[in-house]
């Protein structure tokens, strides 16, 4: 009777022991571990994905994780941490050349300006970049893409680093602002909220936008290993389509509305700098009209990499973006609309 108990106990066991190990496998499965470059409201449509269901619709889960920075997130995607990066295209362009045949691979754009601002320390109504002349500027990481893009919006306005303004490139990117209020610098860039934040505790004013004035280029975006795409094209397909949809919304909803629904993501912001912020963004055109990477911007941004002495060499576009599932996807959004 012992006996039977226990091989009747062992088979229940066995049996809830399966369910919840099918259960476990398919949430592993369905799971893409993201790693985004910051956390910002520039990135409006990854959160309106994440907040308003997208990609449980599409049939997968995000963990996302902040890396603080495209060199980080790069070290992630290569080291097998995360599946998928969201950052600067430089951050693909850099380790293609490497000797791993299993480079990254980028396959979607959400952003095409550099989507932070300049603050100054005090307010400046009739800003000009001249006024920068013999000052010192928080540019973020040598080689990264806000520091390339505000070195190139200097350039054009007649500022060059080391001549007549000094770029500061020591503090590291998620601790600019606080290097900034604690007396570092005359001038530093900042995303949003974070800008608007500063400037409505008086730590700092919004002078200019970077990336109106550096112009069109592919500033963030989605890679992943070779072998991750080839091992999981539904996966990448379906977060595709997820964004795709966030991009459709975001282009066609109010930016009150948007903030309403990607609050979650950023707790303790109210509504009202939110919306701000996402008109900010709106009305400089940062946000990418599609998921698909523009060859030409892919291009001139190679330019400013290369202005910025970091290249000597463009990489082919074709070799490190693949442009199949953000069409597809950009498509079937449209279709929904």
């Amino acid at each position: 009777m012992k006996k039977t108990l226990t091989l009747l106990l062992i088979c229940c066991m066995l049996a809830v022991a399966t369910v919840f190990c099918f259960a476990g496998c398919n949430t592993e499965q369905d799971t893409i571990r993201l790693i985004e470059v910051t956390h910002s409201v520039f990135y409006a449509p990854l959160y309106v994905a994440i907040d308003g269901g997208y990609f449980e619709e599409e049939g997968v889960q995000v963990e996302l994780s902040n890396g603080g920075g495209a060199d980080k997130c790069m070290t992630a995607v290569l080291s097998g941490q995360a599946d998928i990066g969201f950052h600067g295209p430089e951050a693909v362009i850099y380790v293609a050349g490497e000797k791993d045949a299993d480079f990254p691979i980028m396959f979607g754009q959400l952003t095409e300006k550099d989507g932070s601002f300049l603050m100054s320390r005090e307010p400046i109504p009739d800003f000009e970049w001249s006024d920068m002349a013999g000052k010192e500027v928080i540019g973020g990481r040598r080689g990264g893409v806000p520091a390339m893009a505000l070195e190139h919006a200097m350039l054009v306005n007649g500022l060059t680093d080391g001549v007549n303004v000094t770029i500061n490139y020591d503090v590291q990117y998620d601790l600019i602002g606080a290097a900034f209020i604690s007396g570092t610098g005359d001038f530093c860039t900042m995303f949003e909220p974070a800008a608007s934040e500063m400037q409505a505790q008086s730590n700092g004013y919004i002078v200019a936008s970077v990336g109106e004035a550096a112009g069109d280029m592919p500033f963030t975006a989605f890679s992943a290993k070779q072998s991750y795409i080839e091992k999981n094209p539904d996966k990448i397909q379906a977060f595709c389509n997820a964004i795709a949809r966030a991009i459709e919304y975001v282009y066609n909803t109010d930016s009150e509305e948007i903030a309403r629904l990607i609050s979650p993501s950023f707790a303790g912001t109210d509504i009202a700098t939110l919306a701000n912020a996402i008109q900010a963004y709106k009305d400089i055109g940062a946000y990418s009209p599609t998921l698909v990477p523009d060859e030409e911007d892919f291009d001139r941004l190679q330019d400013v990499i290369i202005e910025a002495g970091v290249l000597t060499e463009k990489t082919d576009f074709a070799k490190i973006v693949d442009l199949s599932f953000a069409k597809k996807a950009t498509e079937y959004a449209r279709s929904l609309a």
